[in-house]
């Protein structure tokens, strides 16, 4: 479509940016795109849960993205996002403003760091490919020990989390130590606030989890708040216990620049957006992805496939509203993983009428078969 000589900037270089980007060209927007990030690297995050066996490093998941922005025509802008002026549609950054006619925000999330001790005795797993190089390098220097994974939500927005990596990094830990013939010197313990982790997954879905850490020799701490995290241990209104080597993943809330940007937030912290990545009274401004808090079921996940779903419809909308006839469009409820162990993998589907999940060696080949044709999409 004709561009009208509007400039369209997104915030982010993650999976809804990247989306966005290929549904503007794959629609025909012919016009300028900038896209505001502090680099201009794309970090493929669901396989750092391999980092730690070895299977894939840092120059595996890296992607420099000069090539993608020059092939679909992107200016960079380098810089973090500092505020908004939405009357005045300027994007404020450490590197200076930047003007827009259309905005989409798809600067992904931040995790809540308040529970003492996280930031000096806990590695966030999807805090970036460094957190899977830390875990690695830990476990390498480790003879023995106790080793705890868990995750929590917003208590503001329980939906706020992320979990599925957390099962991940167990199980593949656990495969990992048990193939190094060292896994009885390792005493392995999951731990949630929620009495039933996993839950969003499908109804099953709990007891399947449950089952499978039995099966591993897991202990469980279920169902009490998080007090804090020290060096050697993990501390909850249950009780206290070891752990030498912490993985938390702790509720995840919006971005800090959005609290005085004038966007409607939600309690969580996230902006407010309907099914199709609008923002009431600020018609020029569109959402996706983690930084959104959307309506929809209450395991309306956040992840990578949301994300992308989520742009293709608000970038649809931006361009008919553009072109002024406005439609509706709306992104398609749905979750789609493979919790993976390294060796085989579980496929887990869910939308508004089913909840499937179900084993296989194979799905741990499929997960490693779309992380190379995604990434061969953009380099």
């Amino acid at each position: 479509m004709e561009s009208n000589g509007e400039q369209i900037v997104i915030l982010g270089a993650g999976f809804a940016a990247l989306t966005a980007i290929k549904s503007l060209r794959k629609n025909r927007f012919n016009g300028a795109i900038t896209v505001i990030s502090p680099h201009s690297v794309f970090a493929y995050l669901p396989s750092t849960i391999w980092i730690p066996s070895g299977l894939r490093s840092r120059e595996d998941l890296e992607v420099p993205l000069e090539n993608f922005f020059t092939r679909f025509n992107v200016r960079h802008f380098q810089g973090s996002v500092t505020g908004l002026n939405s009357e005045e549609k300027r994007v404020q950054t450490d590197n200076g403003e930047v003007p827009f006619d259309r905005l989409l925000i798809a600067s992904g999330a931040r995790f809540i760091q308040k529970l003492p001790g996280i930031k000096e005795h806990a590695i966030i797993p999807c805090d970036g490919i460094k957190a899977g190089e830390q875990i690695r390098d830990r476990l390498a220097a480790m003879d023995g020990g106790a080793i705890a994974m868990g995750f929590a939500g917003n208590p503001n927005e329980p939906a706020a989390m992320r979990g599925g990596p957390v099962f991940e990094f167990l199980y593949g830990i656990d495969t990992l130590l048990r193939k190094q013939g060292r896994r009885d010197k390792f005493k392995l313990t999951f731990f949630s606030p929620a009495p039933e982790p996993g839950k969003r997954m499908g109804p099953n879905a709990v007891k399947g989890l449950l089952k499978e850490m039995a099966k591993r020799n897991i202990d469980t701490h279920l169902g009490h708040k998080m007090k804090g995290i020290t060096e050697n241990s993990v501390i909850t209104e249950g009780g206290e216990f070891a752990s030498e080597l912490t993985l938390f993943m702790p509720g995840l809330t919006g971005p800090a620049w959005l609290t005085e940007s004038g966007l409607p937030l939600s309690a969580g912290g996230f902006v407010v957006a309907d099914k199709g990545g609008r923002i009431e009274n600020h018609p020029n401004i569109y959402v996706a992805g983690d930084s959104g808090s959307f309506p929809g079921p209450a395991w309306l996940p956040k992840q990578a496939h949301m994300a992308d779903l989520q742009a293709e419809a608000a970038i649809k909308n931006m361009l008919s509203d553009m072109a002024g006839r406005p439609e509706q469009h709306q992104f398609k409820v749905e979750l789609i993983c493979i919790v993976d162990s390294i060796s085989t993998g579980v496929l887990v589907y869910r939308d508004m009428k089913r909840a499937i999940a179900f084993k296989c060696r194979l799905f741990h080949w499929a997960k490693l078969l779309f992380e190379r044709l995604y990434l061969r999409s953009i380099r």
